[in-house]
């Protein structure tokens, strides 16, 4: 019976060995197993929420904002529309692509008006008051007006062109009636997407700027000041600025100092003109710098930098300027622009 015993005792120690060793491996698998489970539930997980967000992101819609250079409708330009009898006429062959875009804006130089009084020079311009009719035709919706010859005709036409633009359904910026007017940004709501304009000039001396209820010009004075609080208040800003030196195709060392301080206050697009040629872009911390965009309609048809102008188109996508793309327009000896084929 002690051998037995013995026997049996030995029998069973070696018995639990067994099931402890193999418990111990089928544990050390299961533990294995469900690590590799995890590692891939994890994985999985990751590659889902990537593909989420990319769908999500894919699924977020575009919007533009086309922006176009110097327009004047006065002198040769207005001559030729009323030879030919339609005021539509220097957008006939863009009309389509400028009122496809979400926002179209663009500079216009000089007023819109039958009154007031010329107290420029040759170079005074004023467009008839019909001419509104192309720009509605073409699509603007927004126009700066802060410009060196938007009161050449006194502060009558330059109360005019307001009204007469807003008859049209287009918002005006950097000039008004009023200080308050003057210095007033335009906001557009683009699809959720909300974007604020502010528009300056350099080219006017301190007696030409809004003051309380006197018109004029916006005041440049306070532009850092203006994009902080239009930047607090709106998706994206774009300011444009009447400024740099005629017939130069770089721009100085002035606008590019000054183009920095308002991307930097806050700004997303600086857009220039009046050099009526086109100068460089520059983007600069996270922002769009386009020196001039040159003429866009205009008689200055002396030489084939006069007569090419440059369109940008803005992509804005989740709230963020995410490229700005740029076509060329030749304008004709009849002043219409034209898209080149680049």
């Amino acid at each position: 019976m002690r051998i037995f015993g013995n026997r049996f005792l030995i029998v069973a120690a070696v018995s639990i060995g067994i099931v402890f060793y193999f418990s111990l491996t089928v544990a050390s698998r299961m533990h294995r197993d469900f690590e590799r489970f995890i590692a891939a539930r994890l994985q999985s997980d990751l590659i889902a929420n990537e593909l989420g967000y990319r769908t999500a992101l894919m699924g977020v819609e575009k919007y533009n904002i086309v922006l176009v250079g110097d327009i004047m409708l006065s002198r040769g330009v207005g001559w030729i529309m009323v030879s030919n009898a339609d005021y539509r006429y220097p957008f006939l062959n863009t009309a389509e692509f400028l009122s496809a875009a979400d926002i179209t804006f663009g500079n216009l130089e000089g007023p819109i008006s039958s009154r007031g009084v010329n107290l420029g020079s040759i170079y005074s311009f004023r467009a008839d008051p019909s001419a509104v009719q192309g720009l509605e035709f073409a699509g603007f919706d927004v126009v700066s007006i802060a410009n060196n010859h938007i009161f050449d005709w006194g502060a009558d036409a330059l109360n005019d062109t307001v009204s007469i633009l807003k008859s049209g359904g287009i918002e005006s910026v950097g000039a008004g009636v009023n200080y308050s007017d003057a210095n007033k940004p335009v906001v557009v709501n683009m699809g959720g997407t909300t974007v604020g304009f502010l528009a300056y000039t350099t080219l006017y001396p301190q007696s030409l700027k809004a003051a309380g209820e006197g018109a004029g010009v916006s005041d440049i004075d306070k532009i850092e000041n203006s994009v902080e609080d239009l930047a607090k208040s709106t998706d994206i800003v774009v300011v444009s600025m009447h400024w740099g030196e005629e017939y130069e195709i770089k721009s100085n060392e002035f606008q590019k100092e000054l183009a920095h301080r308002v991307i930097d206050s806050g700004a997303d697009i600086v857009v220039g003109h009046h050099p009526h040629v086109i100068e460089e872009i520059e983007k600069y911390n996270g922002g769009w710098i386009i020196y001039s965009l040159g003429n866009f309609v205009f008689d200055q048809t002396f030489s084939d930098e006069t007569r090419t102008g440059m369109v940008a188109n803005a992509i804005i996508k989740g709230n963020k300027v995410i490229d700005v793309e740029t076509k060329q327009v030749h304008i004709s000896e009849t002043f219409q622009p034209e898209f080149i084929n680049l």
